[in-house]
């Protein structure tokens, strides 16, 4: 699974390492513990402009029938393998896909009755993407909508299976246009995209177990520590 993340760039950074076309984006701040339920930049395809959009949205898809926010912590993740015939990620892999920016992300290897963190990013430090779904959601009390998004899952690849044996889906930048719908893609196209990021463009290292609480929230989380 993929429980944690870190979005440390500026919002122009993002912007610009997206090419987001929308006149307006959102502001932000540096991240380095995001957490299920916390809102974070994603970028999406207008339907209307047929443009690059920098959203906030909330991780954690809540699908359109739920009756409450509190099930989108059953779905911050979809596996890869069974969201084509999912009734609850199959009409949003169709429809609804999306790109959550990132810059590293956590996993948790087991040794014993113990955890450890380890950070986990691209070897030479630059922005990803992780693949995403996302959806709108209508609170039944206020009607306001809400929308969220979930992040795609795969098997680890070499590097990581020692630390954990899921992984979230990067994508490369040469897929970033099919996945969020501007050129077309069958549905058996998308499903191939969803698999291990080449292990040798990625890094890993330990990290302090203060990352495990969500309050903490500050750059010395992202630092190797000596084991």
């Amino acid at each position: 699974m993929c429980g944690r993340y870190h979005l440390k760039r500026a919002p122009y950074e993002v912007v610009d390492g997206f090419t987001i076309r929308n006149p307006s984006h959102p502001n932000f701040g540096p991240r380095y513990n995001v957490a299920p339920t916390d809102l974070m930049p994603v970028v999406r395809l207008n339907p209307q402009t047929k443009l690059r959009s920098l959203d906030i949205l909330r991780w954690g898809l809540v699908p359109l029938w739920a009756k409450d926010l509190s099930i989108g912590a059953k779905f911050i993740n979809a596996r890869a393998e069974t969201i084509a015939t999912s009734g609850v990620f199959q009409e949003a892999l169709m429809r609804r896909r999306a790109l959550v920016p990132a810059d590293g992300f956590y996993e948790w290897q087991k040794i014993g009755a113990d955890r450890q963190p380890y950070g986990i990013g691209l070897a030479d430090g630059s922005m990803f993407a992780f693949a995403g779904l996302w959806e709108n959601w209508r609170d039944p009390k206020t009607g306001e909508w809400i929308r969220t998004y979930t992040i795609i899952t795969t098997a680890a690849n070499e590097l990581l299976a020692p630390i954990h044996n899921r992984m979230p889906v990067i994508l490369p930048h040469a897929a970033f246009g099919a996945w969020l719908g501007e050129v077309e893609a069958a549905p058996e196209d998308l499903c191939a995209m969803l698999k291990p990021f080449p292990p040798k463009l990625m890094t890993c290292w330990p990290v302090s177990k203060a990352v495990g609480n969500v309050r903490n929230d500050y750059p010395e989380l992202v630092d190797r520590i000596a084991l």
